[in-house]
């Protein structure tokens, strides 16, 4: 499914969702980035050496739990909180990231979602995010 008609709005070049797998309405989303190497980023982020960032990494699972959100009642969320993410290994260009996120509670206009983002069968990042409804 394609991001952007499910309420994700982003645009090039800070869409880190290239399609999204799984949705429950309001619930959960699961969705895939590969990063083919010539981003921008790559040629700071380390020369010679390119890694993910960790802060793009987190971006990816808010657009995510974002689609996850908006799903419910067609609001649109911005990132408000990273409560905890850690970071288990780097994730280099051409890696297939599989992002999930699953809302765990919401109050008011605030919600709350833990984080993945796997490549293969092995743990690359995780944590707990808030949204907050723009």
């Amino acid at each position: 499914m394609d991001p952007i008609s499910l309420g994700l709005p982003h645009r090039e070049p800070f869409i880190f969702v290239d399609e999204v797998l799984d949705l429950e309405n309001g619930a959960s989303a699961r969705g895939v980035k590969t990063f083919a190497g010539d981003e921008a980023f790559f040629a700071g982020h380390f020369p010679g050496e390119p890694i993910v960032p960790g802060v793009i990494l987190t971006e990816a699972l808010a657009q995510v739990a974002g689609i996850a959100g908006a799903a419910e009642n067609g609001a649109r969320f911005l990132l408000s909180a990273v409560r905890v993410m850690k970071f288990h290994r780097a994730v280099r260009p051409g890696e297939r990231i599989e992002l999930a996120a699953a809302k765990t509670g919401g109050m008011g206009g605030l919600l709350s979602f833990d984080v993945r983002a796997t490549v293969g069968e092995e743990a690359v990042a995780e944590g707990r995010i808030i949204l907050s409804r723009s």
